[in-house]
């Protein structure tokens, strides 16, 4: 069952909000513009640095054996990362020998959501419905239902857990790679966890259902009507999953599951990094950039740099997008007040709104091409002088073609303003043969 709300903003709010919206389109603008320059320096500064590294680093053959003479040397090994700690989760008392130990946690819970609708109105103002339903599901942290926005919904489809846990994450603090000991950020680094079978006595299974099944009565019996009988059982341990509730295939509101995993004690990694004494830390190259990696499995030197340099470039364009996005988003921020102000005639505005949005987006765009040249002319100016042609073609095709496209939309608006009230004396007019009162 759907819930609706209905609220109107008026013409003059809308206007203020849009002023105010100039101090953040401002602040975006700015900071779109300093990201883009940061994030070339930095790609530039950081491939500059993996190449650097590539040519200087040594194969460390044997890692059973520490080479004083390799010591502040960038290396490359490969071979097991061992650990023989015991990572144990003292609230249930499961244990293991482990590198990483992982426990997840569930709740099945009625989850609100909302769809907003918003209509402009003839005068300027804006109607905003919110549409709010309600759905059962798997969620990170228990949902209070209280906060719903249907009141009727706060206690019809009212939440409660049967146990509350939280996540918690374990890792060894002793990882020996030969005659060599891992950092604290290395062995982060080691990945690969599997289902961790659990060992759960059965006389804590009886106590926890226990205390599950007071719970499930306290918070069900009242206002659903649901009974139970002593016998149920409210704790399923299956593999490495323990599930409260009295049905795992059939999930119900208050239902909590439990999961763990972890990494196993041995690992066959490859590591590129600075030898420094019985252990590894990152390389520092000449222009500051440091550079450390610690990859699955047995790997080339090869293709761990490759992976690196692909890395740098996603992440370059990952931040040009962000970049580029938060300097037209600020635009559109700053002028968005002058469509606003044409609200008021709803159609108008659309058209004008439209064309605030194409220019901003093309200036928006130009601005940023700008930036990353001047950026990169900086350090490799044969390509920072291509993308500054680039930019320079856009401003040209905006400023002679784009004023053609503005005088064609314009015409277009006037023609069916023109039409409408043409179409409407038509449709007055009384056809031959029939009756006029």
């Amino acid at each position: 069952m759907a819930y609706t709300e209905t609220t109107t903003v008026g013409y003059g709010t809308r206007v203020g909000n849009s002023f105010k919206g100039i101090g953040t389109g401002i602040i975006m603008f700015l900071a779109g513009t300093a990201l883009l320059w940061w994030n070339e320096g930095n790609f530039v500064k950081m491939d500059k640095a993996l190449n650097e590294a590539e040519g200087n680093y040594e194969e460390l053959s044997n890692i059973d054996k520490i080479d004083a003479d390799k010591d502040g040397q960038l290396i490359y090994a490969t071979g097991v990362a061992k650990t023989a700690d015991s990572l144990v989760d003292d609230q249930f008392g499961i244990g293991v020998n482990a590198v990483k130990m992982q426990r997840t946690v569930e709740y099945y819970q009625w989850v609100e959501q909302v769809k907003e609708e918003k209509k402009d109105k003839l005068g300027g103002s804006q109607e905003i419905k919110k549409t709010y339903t309600y759905k059962q599901e798997w969620v990170s942290q228990p949902v209070q239902s209280s906060q719903f926005k249907d009141p009727a919904a706060q206690s019809r489809n009212r939440n409660f857990v049967l146990t509350t846990v939280e996540p918690e994450s374990k890792q060894a603090t002793k990882v020996t790679f030969g005659a060599f000991e891992l950092s604290e950020s290395q062995i982060s680094s080691i990945s690969g966890r599997e289902p961790l079978e659990l060992n759960i006595d059965s006389a804590k299974l009886v106590s926890m259902s226990n205390q599950a099944r007071q719970e499930y009565q306290r918070n069900t019996t009242t206002s659903y009507g649901m009974s139970n009988t002593d016998t149920a059982k409210y704790v399923h341990a299956d593999q490495n999953v323990l599930y409260f509730g009295q049905n795992p295939g059939a999930p119900a509101v208050g239902d909590v599951r439990v999961t763990w995993t972890y990494v196993k004690p041995e690992n066959k990694i490859s590591i590129i990094a600075k030898q420094k004494d019985n252990s590894f830390t990152a390389y520092k190259a000449k222009n500051g950039k440091t550079i450390q990696m610690l990859t699955m499995g047995t790997k080339a030197p090869e293709e761990m740099f490759q992976d690196a340099h692909d890395s740098n470039d996603m992440m370059l364009w990952v931040w040009r997008i962000v970049g580029i996005m938060l300097v037209i988003g600020g635009l559109k921020g700053i002028f968005g007040f002058l469509e606003t102000i044409l609200k008021v005639v709803p159609f108008l505005a659309g058209i004008f709104g439209w064309g605030v949005g194409v220019v901003c987006t093309v200036v928006g765009l130009v601005w940023s091409l700008i930036v990353i040249a001047l950026a990169w002319l900086f350090y490799r100016p044969v390509i920072g002088i291509i993308i500054l042609a680039i930019a320079g073609f856009l401003i040209w095709v905006f400023a002679f073609k784009g004023k053609d496209k503005l005088k064609e939309l314009a015409a277009n608006a006037k023609n069916r303003s023109a039409a409408q009230p043409a179409a409407t004396a038509v449709e007055a007019e009384p056809q031959a043969g029939t009756p006029v009162e």
